[in-house]
């Protein structure tokens, strides 16, 4: 499975969430501290290609996700196409 990653920060409480499901459901994951990374919401709209206001930013390889809200039901449909 490709990893996802997740562009966050440490005060944000739904990007400590979207790396506890990570870790809980033990899926390959990396985790960016936008912050500790000088990464800017100019950075991630360009990378998105579209205006980014929150964290997190999640992708799973090279597709975008979104947020946390979007990330579980992204994993719900990964888990009905996995037959599990």
């Amino acid at each position: 499975m490709q990893r996802f990653t997740i562009f966050g920060h440490d005060a944000c409480g739904f990007c400590r969430q979207a790396k506890a499901v990570m870790e809980a459901k033990e899926l390959p994951f990396r985790y960016v501290n936008i912050h500790e990374e000088g990464i800017t919401p100019a950075d991630l709209a360009k990378t998105i290609g579209k205006p980014v206001n929150t964290v997190p930013q999640i992708f799973h390889g090279e597709e975008y996700i979104g947020g946390y809200q979007e990330l579980t039901k992204y994993l719900e449909t990964l888990k009905e196409e996995n037959g599990a």
